[in-house]
């Protein structure tokens, strides 16, 4: 839409309220709202001013003052607020004018950009699966006397003979149709008891304008979902990825439920990864058809040679939490070998073989989860694809034998995953120059990622005392 198309669906549609949205830098979604009359085609150009001191890792308070640009193209009628119309927004400078080196979305914005500069794609097209639990109930709490989590799920065999702390009265939970840990895939209603929450979140997405491919009932007991949306180029794919999180949080909290990305909250058990798909096309045709292994061009076997390469480091972006690592471990599904395959989804990067057919030619880098902001995380796997490409990266001899039975002594030579986001974010200080290329990110956007990943989040943790450690040390 333009802007005149925006406004003229504010008067159809009898819009009186415009949210404002935003991804801050670590990956969660900001907005405030304005009255609809002051939305006009001038401040689509012009902006609104707002105090970016207050967001993690951006502007110092003597240096503000930052405007958000609403996007028309992106502009929603919201399924959850009355009369509202939401709509994602660039981040610029209000003296240059200048589109903000922190602002995700403008990294994306110029990772296309790059890529288009390069001439070997004008398109890179993004798939991803991003799973999630939801749960019937959550606490959680951590200060300096206690420290603890609890959740309730109705699916979980776990739930069996448990009673409800919220329910006492009604005595232990009905035992009948859990779901076994690890065999939730694609189980059916009653064991599923989420069948029609899932299909109201696809049917709102699609009323959002995201395209859905399919819903099912993920491998984890205790509510782990999957809602499959189709591929699209990296910055619209990352747009709706937003959009994704915001529609399946609020109809899971229209029903008294919650979801959450977070990747490994039930020990145990599998973790929510974000399988992306990639493929890249130019003048409309698809680059990674072949008759190579996996029916794979060279182009895309120096791609995921690039992926491959770096992907130590991309892992800083594409697992960006302390909790990703205890998703990234054996015997869970989740790819702890950087390697490549034909069909085997134990490898970190895997080739479909659904179809035969030139434009379905992709492949699956398996390694990242849903806690990732999509603008940085799809932008460093597109630059590390366009790094193997330009440099012809080798990924190697493929895996095709089932990783997790292998014998230690096979493995010496398979790269691993890193196993703490500390051991990511020094990858990331140390392999970075790919990334840097066409001031896609920059030293900054590096720097204050290691900042503040190191210091809110490791370190925080490191100083915590964890309740196992009571378990384990406490009679010691």
């Amino acid at each position: 839409m333009t802007p005149r198309e925006v406004l003229a669906l504010c008067r159809e549609r009898e819009i009186r309220a415009v949210d404002l949205r935003f991804m801050d830098f670590p990956g969660t979604q900001k907005h405030f709202t304005i009255p609809c009359k002051e939305l006009s085609e001038q401040t689509f150009e012009e902006g609104f001013g707002f105090d970016a001191s207050s967001m993690y890792g951006w502007q110092t308070i003597n240096e503000s003052d930052m405007l958000v640009v609403p996007v028309a193209d992106t502009a929603v009628v919201d399924p959850f607020m009355q009369q509202t119309l939401a709509i994602t927004c660039n981040i610029q400078d209000p003296i240059t004018r200048e589109d903000y080196a922190k602002d995700p979305r403008n990294v994306a914005r110029k990772a296309e950009a790059y890529m288009q500069s390069t001439a070997i794609a004008d398109v890179a097209n993004f798939g991803p699966e991003a799973e999630f639990f939801v749960f019937d109930n959550v606490r959680f709490d951590q200060n300096e006397r206690e420290s603890y989590f609890h959740i309730e799920s109705a699916e979980g065999q776990w739930s069996r003979g448990r009673k409800s702390r919220r329910r006492d009265e009604n005595g232990p939970s009905n035992a009948g149709y859990k779901i076994r840990d690890k065999e939730g895939y694609f189980s059916l209603p009653p064991a599923d008891t989420l069948q029609d929450l899932r299909t109201e979140m696809m049917l709102t997405l699609m009323e959002c304008g995201v395209d859905v491919e399919a819903q099912h009932h993920e491998t984890a007991s205790g509510g782990q979902c999957e809602i499959d949306m189709k591929y699209g180029p990296l910055l619209k794919t990352a747009d709706n990825l937003l959009r994704y999180k915001y529609v399946v949080k609020n109809v899971a909290a229209r029903h008294g439920k919650t979801a959450t990305f977070m990747p490994k909250p039930i020990w145990n058990d599998n973790g929510s990864g974000m399988h992306l798909h990639l493929s890249l096309w130019k003048d409309e045709k698809p680059l990674f058809a072949g008759s190579g292994y996996g029916g794979l061009s060279d182009t895309a076997v120096y791609a995921m040679g690039g992926i491959l390469k770096h992907a130590r480091a991309l892992l800083a972006f594409c697992c960006p939490t302390t909790n990703s690592y205890k998703r990234l471990i054996p015997g869970f599904d989740a790819p702890v070998n950087l390697t490549y395959s034909y069909r085997n989804r134990s490898a970190a990067i895997r080739i479909p073989v659904h179809s035969p057919r030139p434009d379905t030619k992709r492949f699956e880098f398996r390694c990242p989860d849903s806690s990732s902001n999509p603008y940085l995380a799809m932008s460093a796997v597109l630059m590390a694809a366009l790094d193997g490409i330009q440099n012809k990266t080798n990924p190697g001899q493929p895996l095709d034998k089932d990783i997790y039975d292998l014998e230690a002594d096979e493995m010496d030579d398979v790269a691993r995953t890193p196993i703490s986001l500390e051991e990511s974010l020094q990858a990331l200080r140390d392999d970075h120059d790919f990334l840097l290329r066409g001031d896609v990110f920059t030293e900054d956007v590096i720097d204050t990622w290691i900042w503040y990943k190191q210091t809110k989040e490791v370190a925080a943790l490191r100083e915590r005392p964890h309740p196992f450690e009571f378990a384990m040390y406490y009679d010691i």
